[in-house]
């Protein structure tokens, strides 16, 4: 069964690691009894310490300091819809936090136990249960790895879903789905949420509801939505079903050099609107094609692939030619796209980076296309400005009809003192610049707790919206509190960041 990938190493041994955050309270014998009668319940150490953080770079940091986030009083790992119904309304009664984990690769603190509780690990909960071949509709539980899914639906029924995130191989489905993700071949099979055909759910009294079901339908809103990227903090989910594809027949790639970035930006405007959707579609700026793709500096790098039905895929490529060389592309070497198959899914720089001091993350927004070159431009400027900033770099990563996500990678180098300080000025000024010149809060990272100060500047009167559904579905705050701007009737803001 395949586990989840620890993000970096802790600096001390399992005993000694403290936590950044302490709100909470511990877990009493009686209730700990209680978790034990219903499924495998764990208390060690160092499953506690490694379910207190998942992929967030800077829990990176704290972790080289012989922290972790927030430890939880108990990890619980259930094996079925029933034990996790059972497990919910036991926290339900108990008033405990509960904060679902599944391959925790997750890089915005989604799976961080904020305030302690229990963390429900889906991870027992692996495997494709059935698949419709006919209408190419597979059933899968949530701790499900993405390797272990994609070998077993390709191997025994020619199929796949699409979805492959940078996170695939350490990433489960549930995490998928809960926190909205986007597969590096989005533009040809979109994002997970074009994917769900229907989920199963446990809400937070223990009811188990079903939702979607259809190709489509009208019978009122669709419940599926009000759970896809909750991050948590709706529902546990506890089956999904996706629509897969036939296994590509066919493929094709090719590359191209554009004088500016703003010009390869027109170029993907122009042949997704044209009616071409490649599978990938990745344009990077002169910085990132120096640093990745042989570039020389000043010139944008886009890397283009395409699978399915060769005449489709033929025709795709013929038009990505055409809108490319209109808007003064050359062609470059398609060496270039199997070299960025090869290394597209490596975090080794984040560990290294992270353990020589550096601030390094990324940031991934979402705008229409007459507004893609404002926000990159204003959300460059306004990193650079901050102090101990380094770089600040850019990429188009998943393509529409009406606009794009555009992918910023920041690094700086500050005092060790001033760290955390740095990291979060940094997330400010890149979040803050990103809303203001018309773009979303997130594409496909999600919330968690490093974005959630932002949610209600992005959201606006819309979050009433959202904290009413979370009132209602969830009266005793239990499921992961403290994230997703929602409010916890406690003073969120002292726990972080501290100001």
């Amino acid at each position: 069964m395949t586990q989840p990938t620890e993000p970096i190493e802790f600096a001390v041994a399992a005993d000694e690691i403290t936590e950044r955050f302490t709100a909470g309270s511990t877990l009493s014998p009686a209730v700990l009894e209680d978790l034990h009668k219903i499924c495998t319940t764990s208390t060690e150490a160092q499953s506690l310490a490694e379910h207190g953080r998942d992929w967030w770079p800077l829990a990176m940091h704290w972790a080289l300091n012989g922290k972790t986030p927030r430890k939880p009083g108990a990890v619980s790992t259930p094996k079925t819809t029933e034990q996790v119904a059972a497990l919910v309304a036991a926290c339900n009664k108990h008033d405990l936090p509960l904060t679902v984990a599944g391959g925790r690769s997750g890089v915005c603190g989604s799976a961080v136990p904020l305030y302690g509780g229990v963390v429900l690990d889906v991870t027992a909960m692996q495997g494709i249960v059935s698949v419709d071949q006919v209408s190419g509709i597979v059933e899968v539980l949530p701790g499900t790895f993405g390797p272990d899914f994609e070998n077993e639906l390709q191997s025994k029924y020619s199929l796949t879903v699409g979805h492959f995130p940078q996170s695939f191989d350490i990433s489960t489905v549930g995490g998928w789905v809960a926190c909205r993700g986007a597969g590096q071949y989005s533009t040809r099979y979109g994002k997970i949420e074009d994917m769900v055909v229907g989920l199963e759910v446990v809400l937070a009294d223990g009811t188990v509801v079903l939702t979607g079901g259809a190709p489509a339908a009208a019978a009122g809103p669709d419940l599926t939505e009000v759970f896809l990227g909750s991050e948590g903090t709706l529902g546990v989910i506890t089956r999904a079903w996706l629509r897969a594809h036939p296994l590509p027949e066919f493929r094709a790639t090719a590359a191209y050099r554009f004088p500016t970035f703003a010009k390869g930006i027109e170029a993907c405007r122009q042949l997704i609107r044209a009616g071409a959707t490649p599978a990938v579609l990745r344009l990077y700026d002169g910085s990132e094609s120096k640093r990745s793709h042989e570039g020389d500096g000043t010139q944008a790098t886009l890397l283009v692939l395409d699978e399915g039905n060769e005449q489709l895929v033929t025709a795709t490529m013929h038009i990505v030619q055409q809108y490319a060389t209109s808007n003064d592309a050359i062609t470059a070497d398609t060496a270039l796209v199997e070299k960025w198959l090869s290394h597209r899914n490596d975090t080794s720089a984040l560990q290294s980076l992270t353990k020589k001091g550096f601030v390094v993350d990324t940031i991934e927004v979402a705008a229409p296309w007459s507004q893609l070159m404002h926000v990159n431009d204003a959300v460059v400027q306004a990193i650079l400005q901050v102090p101990h900033a380094r770089s600040a770099t850019c990429h188009l990563s998943h393509s529409y009809l009406d606009g794009a996500c555009v992918y910023f990678t920041f690094a700086a180098t500050p005092p060790a003192e001033e760290f955390e300080k740095t990291y979060v000025a940094l997330w400010d000024a890149a979040q803050r610049a990103a809303l203001q010149a018309g773009a979303n809060l997130s594409h496909h990272h999600g919330v968690g707790l490093n974005r959630h100060r932002f949610m209600t500047e992005a959201l606006g009167t819309g979050m009433k919206v959202l904290q009413a559904l979370k009132t209602t579905l969830d009266s005793n705050n239990i499921l992961n509190p403290g994230k997703m701007g929602l409010s916890t009737g406690s003073n969120d803001a002292a726990l972080w960041p501290v100001r």
